[in-house]
């Protein structure tokens, strides 16, 4: 039989996995790996279509208990689920198969396809039928504690809850408090932009929860949903992405730190060869005392090399122990990426080291083939790409202040234009601020101010660049944020 255990990544592959009972497994492709401990696969079994849920090592037989028993409580409290199969064993491997549901597809997915194609009234609309389900879950005294958007399937108008393994009861003190909490853990998987729904899908959830309706209760949600979110990101951006973990690979010795992006192999890249790259003239992008940029082909993908230098012996004092700016792009890339805002993809990040001190840093991302957003005006003749490339950057700007994210340098050169849709980079001083405390807030509030202002001063010199973008901010605050939008706009002398 295959050795599950040496399997990393989900991969297209065919295979047979006997069952102990005799029968046979016929699968065709793994969708989820969660190394040395579960796979999921696409197989056939009995002549029909299933998923099957292979738990491997030594907790195999624990792990597969509670999703059985939690499918189980699904199955006791009506809620609609695949259906489980069967319940045994491969080998010493324990075993689950489900029903397929073919013509379905999870709700995450679903949702990034709505918001992509701006389908707004689409997109609430699954939010209400999420929320409905897990009304329904605490209405049978469960919540699903594993609440992402991937855990449940779409089919039509059909909603499936999966993953039993997160079905727990809730508890019976503090019932309350949690219920608010597991609501406000499915918002927080929103869009930020979205924020505004959920006062509507609150209400949705009492009605369906025949729960009384409070403003203060909505008012719990709504900071518990941006608090959450905000935590999600922090720890994965700010501790999973500096571990070996399903989307990053880490190596390190006394010499070298190095983490890489899953599918992106550095085994043969050295330090010397980046050093090489970024002293080939032609590649060069940037010379500074600071830092380093070029591009380069690897692995027969263009890549972009930031190489963060040391100016001096006190400056490289001080960087030895002290996070890297490399450390600091990586981290706020993926925090970008998690929070649904376009970024180059972070492919490596390499830190030469002697022991516990840092020297040089570097950072790998893709190489964005594109305009920075002044040329983009610069050489655009269309009046319509202009408009849209506007809207979606005081989107862009609107989001960050949602999420509570100021840049920190946003000049022309730092946002780039993809298909009339502007991608952030040049993430060294991005910072993510709290949530709480009224100091918290007014330091955001300036930084983000900042950045608004230093934003309208790429347009300093072209007048209806400037008013375009006036435009366009003055629409999106007070769309979303009404008078409190408009406020800050006109701190920054914008509306």
């Amino acid at each position: 039989m295959l050795d599950f255990s040496s399997i990393q990544s989900p991969i297209v592959t065919a295979f047979n996995v006997p069952l102990n009972d005799g029968a046979t497994l016929a699968v065709s492709e793994i969708v989820r790996v969660v190394p040395n401990k579960r796979l999921v696969c696409k197989a056939v079994w009995q002549n029909q279509p299933v998923y099957v849920k292979l738990f491997i090592g030594a907790d195999a037989k624990r792990y597969a208990q509670r999703d059985e028993q939690g499918v189980q409580a699904l199955i006791g409290a009506k809620i609609t689920t695949p259906d489980l199969l069967y319940a045994g064993m491969a080998g010493t491997n324990e075993v689950l198969i489900y029903r397929a549901i073919e013509r379905s597809q999870n709700a995450e997915t679903l949702y990034q396809q709505l918001y992509q194609s701006q389908q707004h009234h689409n997109r609430l609309d699954l939010m209400c039928k999420l929320t409905e389900m897990v009304a329904q879950l605490h209405s049978a005294g469960l919540q699903q504690t594993d609440l992402h958007l991937k855990n449940f399937l779409v089919e039509a108008e059909k909603i499936y809850a999966i993953d039993g393994d997160g079905v727990r009861p809730l508890s019976a003190f503090l019932n309350k408090r949690h219920q608010l909490r597991n609501l406000a853990t499915l918002f927080s998987k929103m869009d930020a932009l979205d924020n505004r729904w959920i006062t509507v899908c609150y209400a949705h959830y009492c009605q369906h929860a025949n729960q009384p309706y409070t403003t203060a209760d909505m008012q719990k949600v709504t900071d518990l949903t941006l608090k959450i979110r905000q935590k999600m990101a922090h720890a994965y951006a700010d501790k999973k992405v500096f571990r070996t973990c399903t989307d990053v690979v880490v190596t390190q010795d006394f010499k070298q730190y190095r983490a890489s992006a899953r599918d992106f192999d550095v085994t043969d890249l050295s330090i010397k060869w980046l050093d090489d790259a970024l002293n080939n003239p032609q590649a060069r992008l940037k010379s500074g005392n600071t830092c380093t940029v070029g591009e380069a082909m690897f692995a027969n993908a263009q890549i972009a090399i930031k190489r963060y230098n040391i100016k001096n012996i006190w400056h490289g004092l001080k960087l030895s122990v002290s996070q890297s700016r490399a450390a600091k792009s990586w981290s706020n890339a993926y925090r970008l990426g998690i929070l649904n805002i376009a970024t180059a993809k972070p492919l490596a990040l390499i830190e030469a080291r002697i022991g516990c001190l840092k020297q040089r840093a570097y950072l790998l991302t893709a190489y964005i083939d594109a305009p920075n957003i002044a040329d983009f005006y610069a050489l655009s003749t269309s009046n319509e790409a202009k408009k849209n490339v506007a809207h979606a950057t005081a989107l862009l700007f609107l989001k960050l202040k949602l999420l509570r994210i100021s840049h920190g340098d946003c000049k022309a050169t730092n946002i780039k234009v993809v298909d009339e849709k502007p991608v952030l980079i040049d993430l060294d001083s991005m910072q993510a601020h709290a949530f709480t405390g009224l100091f918290s807030r007014k330091w955001f509030e300036k930084k983000h101010l900042k950045d608004l202002k230093r934003f309208m001063q790429n347009w300093a010199d072209d007048a209806e660049t400037s008013a375009l973008f006036k435009q366009a901010f003055v629409q999106v605050y007070a769309e979303y944020q009404g008078g409190q939008g408009v406020s800050i706009l006109e701190r920054a002398k914008i509306a």
